[in-house]
Parts: structure tokens; C-alpha cells; sequence
């Protein structure tokens, strides 16, 4: 089985947006996320749909409660049959470990990994919070956590993907937003990288958006890039 390293950002405001563009892509190409927007607008239904065209669904809803509220959160994802959910890595560890116990229990459990930071937060962001450290220790420490706790991995900037991958090892699972090909715009994205580049660096997967779902021609976008990271895929 084929095990695409792009998954397409579907963050469009209803259904039949993310339909549209679906139809226009492969699923042995990439896979599709499904985030709050989407996901609040649409429900379980949609990702039937994509789901029934093939495609791998990552259910990005950053779960981030209490620990046995996220971990029905979790149970109640995983039954969806999706392939990826994930939850905030700032939860601590108590709610990490029954999250994992949670998705651990379910018929087809799915990869379940971590939000560490969100790139679009940068040095200045995170002092704001009253947090000393740098995005480099927030992020390796926050990996580490999610890790000790069970959990296949973390979202994370590809900037931080070569530390994570020597400290965590070649299995840790990590998933890179802010992936932007070297012609395209960064948008709201403070720390990016190209895909090629991210997969050098020790990415698993990256989310790529708008360089695929705003082109001319989506499918072209994707095999361009598909075409780039051939090597490291």
C-alpha cells in the first residue's frame, strides 16, 4: 500500500468546497485534513464522503480538556475510522495518557499525535505567555512528553523536525505544517520550509494548503510536488 507523504489542507468553510477539490485530487497522491472549521460545519458526513472516495482522513481538531474528556473525544474521533487525529501536547501528561489509552482501545485505532506549537507562533508569541524558553525547548520538550506518554508523534515545524528526529528516533511520527514550495506565498505561516527540505530534515508527512487548494490546476500542484520530494518519499 502506498503511503502518500502530502496531506492536502482542506480548510474550506462547508462541504461543497472540499468536495469540489477533493474530486480533483488522488488518493494514492496525498491524503486530506479536516480541521475545526470544516469538520463544525460539516460533521461526520463529510468525511464519509472522502473517506468512501478513498481517501485517508487526518481529523486535525486539537483536542485540549480535561483528561477523560479528551479521551472520549478521542474514542468518539477513532470510531469515525479516520487515520490521524490529534490533540495539544500543553494538555500534560495525565491527558495525553488516556487519550492513548482511549485510541489504543478502539477497533481500527488511528495515529494519534501531538500539537507542540502552532507555526504561526514565533519568540515573541511565546513570551507573551510568560514562557522563557525558546520555540526550539518548547517544542523538544512538549515531543518528549508526548512520547513518554504513548503517543505516535507530533505536529511540529519543520525547522524543529532534525532535533525531534535524532531525539525521538527514526518511529516518531512527525507532521509538518508551514510547507510552502519556494515560489509560493507564506500567507499567516511564520516558520516554513520548503518540502523538500522538511523531508531532509526528518519529516513524516507534510500539510501543505493553498499551494495545492488555490492553484490553477490542484492535481498538477500536487504532482509538481509530489514530483520534487520523489527522492525522499
Amino acid at each position: 500500500m502506498s503511503d502518500p507523504k502530502i496531506i492536502v489542507a482542506l480548510d474550506f468553510p462547508g462541504a461543497v468546497p472540499a468536495l469540489a477539490l477533493a474530486h480533483r485530487l488522488s488518493p494514492e497522491l496525498c491524503r486530506l485534513k479536516v480541521g475545526k472549521e470544516l469538520f463544525t460545519a460539516t460533521g461526520p458526513s463529510l468525511l464519509e464522503q472522502l473517506m468512501k472516495s478513498g481517501f485517508e482522513i487526518f481529523l486535525d481538531l486539537k483536542f485540549h480538556d480535561i483528561p477523560n474528556t479528551t479521551a472520549q473525544a478521542c474514542k468518539a474521533a477513532a470510531s469515525l475510522g479516520v487515520w490521524m487525529i490529534n490533540v495539544h501536547a500543553l494538555g500534560g501528561r495525565k491527558m495525553l495518557e488516556a487519550a492513548q489509552i482511549a485510541v489504543s482501545n478502539s477497533a481500527r485505532p488511528p495515529k494519534l499525535i501531538a500539537v507542540t506549537l502552532l507555526t504561526s507562533m514565533n519568540q515573541e508569541d511565546i513570551t507573551d505567555l510568560g514562557i522563557s524558553a525558546t520555540p526550539e525547548e518548547m517544542v523538544l520538550r512538549l515531543a518528549k512528553l508526548a512520547q513518554e506518554s504513548g503517543l505516535d508523534g507530533v505536529v511540529c515545524s519543520a525547522m524543529e523536525t532534525a532535533q525531534l528526529r535524532k531525539q525521538c528516533g527514526d518511529k516518531f511520527c512527525l507532521v509538518t505544517p508551514g510547507i510552502r514550495p519556494a515560489d509560493a506565498s507564506l500567507d499567516d505561516q511564520s516558520r516554513v520550509m520548503t518540502p523538500e527540505a522538511a523531508l531532509r530534515s526528518g519529516a513524516s508527512y507534510l500539510v501543505i494548503g493553498r499551494p495545492i487548494t488555490r492553484a490553477a490546476d490542484p492535481l498538477q500542484a500536487l504532482l509538481d510536488i509530489n514530483g520534487q520530494i520523489r527522492g525522499w518519499s
